[in-house]
């Protein structure tokens, strides 16, 4: 099993230590790269990685015994196993051997230093207006042991996409009176009629009528919380969009996005008899022709 330098890990420049230098020199590591402190940083999640490794071996007598032993015999003769305060040393791979599975003394000392349970992540859906205006969602998760245990998550009011809720003590339980890890519940908004959201932005369809299109009108929108009316400029085109400033999502800083109304002209599937002969009329006075680019 291939390990590296471990007191060089720990921040400790010689292997001459006693097991409580060992821990201060952990809990200052181990503090510096808590995943807390570093989400989302993969360079810190392996680095504590190596700092509980280093911890479980050299914390126990037996173990770091063990481990000083095999380096010596292995590499003094080659270079100096620790640096003094002189030299600033880099990190050094080499092989260990059976030393953790072979000594059972070992094992049952390290469980004694067991840290804080495993954080859990998750994720659950919510539809923009949940997400607007903030909800209470009870969700589900299944233990270790088969069992079902349901939590309520407050969703606060604005959450953005992706965006983790942590809940405290709900992760993995800790081992020996150490903390339990914590839940990251990660929230995916997901889009639903009328509205989809991008970024801040909200973006909806405004039907129109073929008259209304041609001729302009005044339509009203409906936004997240409230109507507005807007006005529609004549001979505007399917694809079009109008922007309604302040009627979006929240931004997170007490202002709003934007919302986007785009435009959708409607052909009635049905005409009445007079609808048909004014269409009719129309189509043998009007020289617009979409297909000719000059009228375009």
């Amino acid at each position: 099993m291939v390990f590296k330098n471990y007191y060089k890990i720990l921040d400790l420049e010689t292997s001459h230590v006693s097991i409580d230098e060992v821990k201060v020199a952990y809990r200052q590591a181990a503090k510096k790269y808590h995943p807390d402190l570093n989400i989302g940083d993969e360079l810190a999640e392996e680095r504590i990685k190596d700092i509980n490794e280093a911890y479980k071996i050299l914390s126990v007598p037996a173990s770091k015994k063990k481990y000083d032993r095999i380096w010596n015999s292995r590499f003094r003769k080659s270079q100096k196993a620790f640096s003094g305060k002189g030299e600033k040393g880099t990190i050094i791979n080499m092989f260990l051997g059976n030393i953790e599975k072979s000594d059972k003394d070992t094992q049952a000392e390290t469980k004694k230093f067991a840290g804080k349970g495993e954080n859990i992540e998750t994720e659950i859906s919510v539809s923009i207006q949940e997400a607007f205006y903030g909800m209470e969602k009870t969700i589900s998760l299944r233990n270790v042991e088969g069992k079902i245990r349901n939590l309520s998550v407050s969703i606060p009011q604005g959450i953005k996409n992706g965006e983790k809720i942590r809940l405290i003590g709900q992760g993995k339980p800790g081992e020996n009176g150490e903390k339990n890890g914590d839940l990251l519940i990660k929230i995916n908004i997901e889009d639903n009629k009328p509205f989809k959201l991008k970024g801040c932005d909200l973006y909806t369809d405004l039907l129109l009528t073929p008259w209304e299109a041609a001729l302009g009108a005044r339509a009203n929108v409906a936004s997240i919380d409230d109507e507005t009316k807007i006005y529609i400029p004549q001979g505007i085109q399917t694809g079009e969009r109008i922007k309604i400033p302040g009627k979006g999502y929240k931004d997170g800083n007490g202002t709003r996005g934007d919302l986007i109304a785009e435009i959708k002209v409607v052909v009635p599937k049905q005409l009445t008899e007079q609808e048909r002969t004014i269409f009719e009329k129309l189509n043998e006075i009007s020289s617009f022709n979409p297909r000719n680019q000059k009228n375009l």
